[in-house]
């Protein structure tokens, strides 16, 4: 069975082809600039050249064609026919509480996802505007919703309500949803996989640091907190999003700068973070070098991304009352062993010692970076959220067909 996995951006599209009959990638590829006539479609089929081609491509109906028309191309293609594609699965960011699971997509999935815009601006409307180009060019085969948040559906009252009044819940259900769940639930039953050890035993902490980070508190196999919010404005320090503030420095912004409710909402997303602590870069190779170079705004830019996310790591051992495993994913996560060094070298109150040898190796395998002596396993483990869909998009279009 061949699964086609589809995450949508406002002006992007990411696509990856699985055959999951040993869940080998066929091809993979992103489609970059839509809604401009220099658009670029990169395609790299397995074992065969990558190809780039320029074109224009002004919204996502015709990017999902230029991909079909790309795996399906005589040279560069993995498919004879577009029929040979069994399902399409989509990455959909903001599930709020209707969605505990991936789920088939319908009329009424796709209200909801629309509902549920003002959660994730930014995300769910590009994910609509792909599932309707995908639904078009693949009519008949079974469209699937994973969501970002589903994972964290776990979490308890204590953990995901907020200290403000209940009718917000009541009304217009604010409370925490969190976001990268997929990844959290990849990286965290590779983990035990890894160990040998069974999930429901183990106390993780799940790092998922890239331009965007999260971390979340994975305890018996289930998310019990994630630092992400009603938004995932919410917790740590990232490229260009603010992370955790005093919630008075919004209003008190908007009256000091005249700031309307978008600007300053572009301001925390699009403006913050190590973009502007560095005054730079959100980019996180960028910041180390500036730090190896003794740059003073790169030096305090990071010295704040670490002792925050130090400090995270720090709460969620104590709301599972230990950790077991520390697991660090994603872009940063998974390259920057300078970061991992800085932040576990002021972990050893839990008994976290890094291995320094260890933890340079660059791999794309799971792998220990903790010394025999550590009290805490240390891993760094690459996720792969498009598995996790393609896996849930198999599961549920087969049982569509019982």
């Amino acid at each position: 069975m061949k699964i086609l996995v589809i995450n949508a951006g406002s002006s992007s599209l990411k696509y990856q082809l699985y055959d999951m009959t040993n869940e080998s990638v066929l091809a993979k590829g992103l489609v970059e600039r839509i809604g401009m006539d220099s658009s670029i479609l990169t395609h790299k089929p397995t074992g065969k050249e990558e190809v780039t081609e320029v074109s224009e491509i002004l919204e996502h109906n015709t990017a999902i064609r230029k991909v079909i028309d790309m795996l399906t191309h005589e040279e560069h293609g993995v498919l004879k026919s577009v029929s040979e594609i069994d399902a399409v699965g989509h990455r959909v960011v903001h599930g709020g509480e209707s969605f505990t699971d991936s789920t088939l997509i319908t009329g009424e999935v796709k209200s909801e996802i629309r509902r549920l815009f003002d959660l994730a601006p930014l995300h769910n409307p590009p994910a609509i505007m792909g599932i309707t180009a995908a639904e078009k060019n693949m009519p008949n085969v079974p469209h699937v919703a994973a969501f970002d948040t589903a994972f964290h559906q776990s979490m308890g009252e204590k953990a995901y309500l907020y200290p403000i009044p209940k009718v917000l819940y009541k009304k217009h259900h604010v409370r925490r949803y969190g976001a990268h769940g997929t990844s959290h639930f990849y990286v965290s039953h590779i983990a035990a996989e890894y160990l040998n050890k069974p999930l429901e035993e183990l106390k993780i902490i799940t790092c998922h640091i890239g331009n965007g980070a999260s971390l979340t508190a994975v305890q018996g196999g289930k998310s019990v907190d994630t630092s992400m919010g009603l938004t995932p404005l919410e917790g740590l320090m990232m490229g260009t999003r603010s992370g955790d503030i005093d919630p008075a420095i919004v209003t008190f912004v908007m009256n000091k700068e005249e700031l309307s409710f978008s600007e300053v909402n572009s301001m925390l997303n699009k403006h913050s973070g190590l973009l502007a602590i560095s005054g730079n870069s959100s980019d996180m190779r960028d910041i180390e070098n500036g730090v190896h170079e003794g740059q003073p705004n790169e030096t305090l830019a990071f010295e704040m991304y670490e002792y925050r996310l130090r400090k995270y790591i720090g709460a969620y051992a104590a709301a599972m009352d230990g950790v077991d495993v520390i697991v660090f994913t994603a872009g940063v996560g998974e390259n920057s062993s300078f970061v991992r060094e800085q932040v576990c070298k002021n972990l050893t109150y839990l008994g976290v010692e890094i291995d320094p040898e260890l933890n340079s190796i660059r791999s794309g395998d799971p792998r220990r970076i903790s010394t025999p002596n550590s009290k805490v396993e240390v891993l760094v483990i690459p996720t792969n959220e498009e598995l996790v869909i393609a896996r849930d998009t198999l599961r549920i279009a087969q049982e569509n067909k019982k």
